[in-house]
């Protein structure tokens, strides 16, 4: 057991524990802000993304748009000697009462890049790639969508060119997804497919308007970024609801503690943007394509500017008075969204090391200790064990480390029994929440992944699995 401040501040925020003195280059470095601007232009030129636009006009519509961003993935690819998987996840979708009213192709554009250790085991990252004006099902005329969402597609292709050349154990998954003006249908499919495709999401990032710095009003956030997570599990099932009443949980779902995580790490570089937690699923009303993840049960956050322009989001292209609307690529800020971008890629490359949370349960009912029992997984060669009052926003106080024989690999017996750790807390749990991270040592240091609590619902898989 090791009580330490370094230690405890690596193992909750992912921060490498060697090279504490001359840290090695991070592909975060190497975002750039011009490239970003490139990509919003090229997604702009194809004049509308609307999902009902064309399917096979070379120049404009949304055909146009995913198919390059699948040839912009291929070409990346091609850099890192076939690192990535590409290929277009769709479905037709059939009429829909509200934003669908004829059947419709919806195409994402994704690449894989295949985890070396622990490839099932995968963190996505994705933005939309449609965009809209005023009306929901006006397809004809110019929707630039610059911020929303050309802003969120240009971070994830730039993730994946500062990526891709590094081998991950877990798998990363870049996604350009279509049908979200329409009702959050790309979202849906690919939730679909990952389920499919048997796949342990670790953690979806989904980024979406991440391009400007100020509002209408002339109020600006340049340095924050703001973090949207769940509060109560969307899968909640009256079981599981019955057992937050009786044990707690309310704070503590998965997505809630990859927030926490995410604005860990954003500390660590106070020079960059640092991170403003929502707690909530999305803004007052609105929704993005984490939605469908959370309700399969999947960790998922929202990634969104810290103020937010309305003149230049879901606005028919137009003056009005002398003010101007529109989303166009004028109205950005790029060296906010290459900030915003730089974080999304120290999440994906930390996220991407640590291994999965572990399951976590805790016995502290009618007694004056605590006892915290987690489960191992494959990877982890240490786990720490956090605690923190029921009143306090964040994870700290008193961490323990646990140690472990080297590192449990996919195919030990170990790891396929389920071993189990366990620790005893002096102090009554009524007062406390706790959970564990579980960390692994690699050559560029040690990576913790967020902290799973020991609470009803808190393990980082679907309920239906529990």
């Amino acid at each position: 057991m090791i009580k330490h401040a370094l230690l405890l501040a690596a193992c909750l925020v992912a921060a490498p524990l060697s090279a504490q003195n001359a840290p090695a280059p991070h592909p975060a470095d190497q975002v750039s802000a011009d490239r970003l601007n490139k990509d919003v232009a090229k997604l702009v030129s194809f004049g509308t993304r609307h999902t009902l636009s064309s399917q096979d006009d070379p120049k404009r519509g949304i055909g146009a748009a995913v198919n390059w961003a699948l040839d912009e993935f291929k070409r990346i690819g091609a850099e890192c000697g076939g690192c990535l998987e590409v290929l277009p996840v769709g479905e037709v979708i059939q009429p829909d009462a509200r934003r669908i009213p004829v059947a419709t192709l919806v195409r994402n554009a994704v690449a894989i890049q295949r985890g070396t250790e622990r490839p099932n085991e995968v963190v996505i990252v994705q933005g939309h790639i449609d965009s809209r004006v005023s009306d929901a099902l006006d397809f004809t005329s110019d929707a630039p969508g610059a911020n929303d969402d050309g802003s969120g597609s240009a971070l994830v292709l730039e993730s994946a060119r500062v990526l891709s050349g590094t081998k991950y154990p877990s798998t990363i998954i870049y996604a350009l997804l279509s049908g979200e003006e329409q009702g959050l249908f790309g979202g849906r499919i690919l939730a679909d497919w990952a389920a499919a495709q048997g796949f342990t999401v670790k953690a979806v990032l989904n980024n979406d308007i991440v391009g400007n710095s100020c509002g209408k009003d002339g109020y600006c956030e340049p340095k924050v970024v703001r973090v949207f997570s769940e509060g109560p599990r969307a899968d909640l099932t009256d079981q599981l609801r019955a057992a937050q009443t009786r044990f707690g949980g309310e704070n503590d779902t998965p997505s809630r503690n990859l927030s926490r995580w995410v604005a860990g790490l954003a500390s660590k570089t106070p020079e960059e943007l640092q991170v403003r937690q929502i707690w909530r699923t999305d803004r007052m009303g609105r929704g993005g394509d984490q939605v469908p993840f959370l309700q399969k049960g999947y960790p998922a956050i929202r990634f969104s500017v810290g103020v937010e322009d309305y003149d230049h989001q879901h606005q028919d292209i137009r003056t009005e008075d002398g003010v101007f609307y529109g989303d166009t690529i004028e109205e950005m800020d790029f060296a906010y969204l290459a900030g915003v971008t730089k974080l999304n890629v120290r999440a994906l490359d930390a996220l991407a090391r640590a291994p999965m949370p572990p399951k976590v349960t805790v016995d502290a009912a009618v007694r004056v200790d605590t006892e915290i029992k987690w489960t191992a997984v494959p990877g982890a060669s240490l786990y720490a064990v956090a605690s923190r009052r029921t009143d306090q926003p964040e994870w700290g106080g008193d961490v323990t480390l646990t140690y472990i024989d080297g590192p449990i690999s996919a195919n030990t017996e170990a790891a396929a029994k389920g071993r189990e750790f366990s620790t005893v807390k002096a102090v009554r749990g009524d007062d406390w929440l706790f959970g564990v991270a579980s960390c692994a040592w690699t050559p560029e240091g040690s990576y913790c992944s967020p902290v799973a609590s020991a609470v009803p619902g808190g393990a980082y898989e679907p309920v239906a699995k529990e």
